[in-house]
């Protein structure tokens, strides 16, 4: 399994490509965005050059990583020949369907079909396919390139051998794959996501500010980054997006998002990608230095 595309440009696509050809393997990154594949490409090398200045890799190192690294603006065109392909598209449902049945009439017969989703079902996901137990999550860790966890969710059909091949796959990549099974959010986010949206709504009812909050937590539970911090990081719209996943597959009061976040993603205040969100990223140099602490 040395052929490998990835569906999706963005943060998780564009750093899953990195890890991916750093490694050695054949990578086709594929977006319907030509300007999304130029800003991926982007940061990757400028992931590469933090690596090269800090001795973590050599230039010839960056380079092959880059000549290992094909892009694609149709998707028929990008899977053809993948033994794994990887959607790491945004996080809506109906995008992902659409997506899954797209690879499943144009990629090959044997061909894994793997989701970085955070929190939609995989059984749902395989369920518009015709080969459900070759569909997997693979759930990685922002950012990618550092981040060593791998969250594996089979779905309902995944087959045995479906999920011992991206094992294998995820620890040929230095990642440390953790088998869970296919709930709303599976862990990471089930755990997760209750404790931003907490933190949200103990800023919302005035207990605290802003950074006495990511203090509490970082100071205190020994967290690298306070929960409103990293949420800005995530994408308050995908937190929101998240919280709505786990509050109707649960129906349970504690994952009903905080009417703060909601207003946050109505007015267009995302966090780091939109400039603003609990922080003010508007300075980029600051935002930069924000970032350095979790750079490769």
């Amino acid at each position: 399994m040395n052929r490998i595309a990835v569906i999706g440009a963005g943060t998780m696509g564009n750093g899953i490509a990195h890890v991916f050809a750093q490694k050695g393997y054949n990578v086709n990154l594929v977006d319907i965005s030509q300007e999304a594949i130029d800003r991926g490409i982007v940061t990757i090398s400028n992931n590469l050059d933090r690596m090269v200045a800090k001795e973590k890799i050599s230039e010839s190192d960056k380079t092959n990583t880059l000549n290992g690294i094909s892009t694609y603006t149709e998707l028929a065109e990008g899977i053809k020949n993948a033994n794994l392909i990887i959607e790491a598209a945004t996080e809506n449902i109906d995008l992902k369907l659409k997506i899954f049945k797209e690879l499943d009439m144009h990629c090959d017969d044997e061909a894994i079909l793997a989701t970085n989703t955070s929190s939609i079902s995989i059984t749902r996901i395989a369920s518009s396919t015709r080969r459900p137990e070759k569909v997997i999550g693979m759930h990685f860790m922002n950012p990618v390139p550092i981040m060593p966890l791998v969250e594996i969710i089979r779905g309902y059909s995944t087959s045995e051998e479906t999920t011992d091949q991206i094992i294998k796959v995820a620890k040929k990549l230095d990642k440390a794959p953790t088998v869970v099974n296919d709930y709303p959010g599976f862990v990471a986010n089930r755990i997760l996501m209750p404790m931003i949206n907490e933190a949200i709504e103990t800023l919302h009812h005035g207990v605290a500010g802003v950074t006495e909050i990511d203090t509490v937590m970082k100071l205190g539970m020994a967290h690298p980054m306070g929960p409103l911090q990293l949420a800005d990081f995530i994408g308050l719209d995908t937190c929101l997006s998240i919280l709505n996943v786990l509050y109707e597959g649960f129906k349970h009061s504690k994952y009903a998002p905080c009417p703060l976040l909601i207003n946050m993603v109505t007015a267009g205040k995302l966090g780091v990608k939109s400039g603003e969100g609990f922080y003010d990223y508007s300075l980029s140099q600051k935002a930069e230095k924000i970032a350095d602490q979790f750079a490769v």
